[in-house]
């Protein structure tokens, strides 16, 4: 059964941190010689049926024909993957630019700890959806721990701005009535503790 925003406040600091109680939509400015105020942000935190995780800073990588000829997962070569340049708008907010059509991996600021009766999938917010971001992850199986990584596919004919620190995606979390016979934990998962963007291992 899919849960709600009662168990995810009830369960979220064992699940996932930083845990954010509340759907957050606006945050502090940033400008030079004080305070500036709040500005709208994409939002973050938890929502009815979900928790809407946000894109870190650090790891971000789009990839690349230049230094690369193919993408192989079973011989995955890290020259196909650039380290874009961070930007910084009016209001203080950072974000990356992904090319049109282009392709970019990003980890999330959030360390999930997925129990053994637990299955989360996460989905694109509605706002990047419009304009074009497709967010593809797989699923949070029972037992995984880590940061999740986020493959992020820009289908719009201009560059698309991604913002960091806010939010990104969501993910639903289901509840089985009893624990899995065999987590991700156990079967020694190659993903298992990842910190940052991890690259496709066979």
């Amino acid at each position: 059964m899919i849960k709600s925003d009662r168990w995810i406040k009830d369960n979220g600091e064992r699940i996932l941190r930083p845990f954010v109680p509340d759907q957050i939509k606006e945050i502090a400015a940033y400008a030079a010689g004080g305070d500036a105020g709040t500005y709208r942000c994409i939002s973050f935190g938890t929502s009815s049926f979900g928790y809407d995780i946000r894109l870190a800073t650090d790891g971000f990588r789009v990839f690349s024909p230049i230094e690369a000829t193919e993408i192989d997962p079973k011989n995955f070569d890290s020259n196909s993957l650039t380290a874009p340049v961070l930007y910084t708008d009016s209001n203080g907010a950072s974000y990356y630019r992904i090319p049109p059509h282009g392709y970019a991996l990003g980890v999330s600021v959030e360390r999930f700890q997925i129990p053994d009766n637990v299955l989360a999938v996460c989905l694109g917010k509605s706002t990047y959806a419009r304009c074009g971001l497709i967010v593809n992850t797989t699923p949070l199986e029972p037992g995984w721990r880590g940061r999740l990584v986020l493959e992020l596919a820009n289908s719009a004919n201009l560059p698309l701005r991604v913002y960091v620190d806010e939010g990104i995606a969501q993910v639903l979390f289901f509840e089985s009535d009893e624990p899995c016979e065999v987590s991700y934990a156990d079967r020694t998962g190659k993903y298992q503790d990842q910190t940052g963007v991890t690259m496709a291992k066979v």
